[in-house]
């Protein structure tokens, strides 16, 4: 997207003060898990510096005691909205001119609810960077058309064990990047055996790198996802025809409220919380496509109207 130089300068303004956001919510085969397995941030606040810690799993506010039970194969989605347990569509889920990349990554652990995310490494598992410049249309402006959903395939050979899911949007920028991260606690079933390439973070990104340090406004012909390349997948390239904007994710079925436990339909969910592993026992799990994923809100064990307790943020600052 060309603008003007004034227009650039209002744009990172507003993209610096509004409209930040965090991932809260995840989805395992269109089975709405809440923020049962999730780490929750402190704020919808960006991290801005790539040598931070922080820029693993953001800085966390309410940590869940679960781990969502998923298997090589699944279809799992990631769900971003700007304030806590607001999961409606008429609100963009990331709004005030951030647009940049979605990139979802993986780390092995031995556990995942005492992991540090910043120790762990890291391997990408898909990605969404600039599928079109005509007219421009982000990774984050497909988060905003999908009432903030982002699907993706869990790779079908990776081993058995606990993992975090660490989910990201980078708002680009003229003066840098943002990074909007937030992290989920899972184990994985199977008799997978692959042990994917795998990078740190922070480690991973520079502040130089040319996805980061880039001018959004200006007509790009290419864009450069920071980051490894994704692990037995790719993203698309950047098309000079229009993008659909047309959601894929079943927005009239979104949920209002957070469920806060393990749903009861979610294979393997009795098996998932504390330090216990489904390990190579958990039944399969037919999978959907992201292009179709059907919400499922049938009743968890337990769930709170308002998911785990959090007021609501503010929209300023980084760390």
């Amino acid at each position: 997207m060309y603008l003007p130089q004034a227009l650039v300068a209002a744009a990172c303004l507003i993209a610096s003060v509004s409209a930040h956001a965090t991932f809260q919510e995840l989805w395992i085969n269109g089975i709405d898990a809440g923020n049962s397995c999730a780490r929750l941030p402190s704020s919808n606040n960006p991290v801005t510096d790539v040598t931070s810690k922080d820029l693993a799993c953001n800085i966390i506010g309410t940590q869940a005691q679960n781990k969502c039970p998923i298997m090589p194969g699944d279809s799992v989605t990631v769900e971003m909205h700007q304030q806590p347990n607001d999961r409606s569509c008429a609100n963009e889920a990331i709004g005030g001119a951030h647009y940049g990349p979605v990139i979802v990554y993986m780390a092995k652990v031995d556990n995942s609810l005492t992991a540090d995310g910043s120790a762990a490494s890291w391997f990408k598992v898909s990605e969404i960077g600039l599928p079109s410049n005509t007219p421009d249309y982000w990774g984050s402006e497909v988060l905003n058309d999908n009432c903030g959903h982002y699907t993706f395939t869990v790779p079908k050979d990776v081993a058995p064990g606990d993992y975090l899911i660490r989910a990201e949007v980078i708002a680009s920028s003229v003066g840098g990047a943002q990074f909007y991260p937030a992290c989920f606690q899972v184990t994985v079933g199977g008799s997978g055996t692959a042990s994917p390439p795998t990078v740190k973070i922070p480690g991973a990104y520079s502040a130089q790198d040319p996805g980061i340090l880039i001018n959004i406004y200006q007509q790009l012909n290419s864009y450069v996802i920071p980051g490894p390349a994704p692990y037995g997948t790719a993203s698309p390239a950047v098309a000079n025809t229009p993008w659909p904007t047309t959601a894929t994710w079943n927005t009239a079925g979104q949920p209002a409220t957070v469920p806060t436990a393990l749903p009861s339909n979610l294979p393997g969910a009795g098996s998932s919380s504390g330090g216990s592993s489904p390990g190579t026992t958990t039944k399969p799990v037919t999978t959907s496509a992201p292009t179709t994923t059907q919400p499922t809100t049938s009743a968890p064990t337990s769930t709170g109207s308002t998911g785990q307790a959090q007021a609501k943020f503010g929209q300023c600052g980084g760390k």
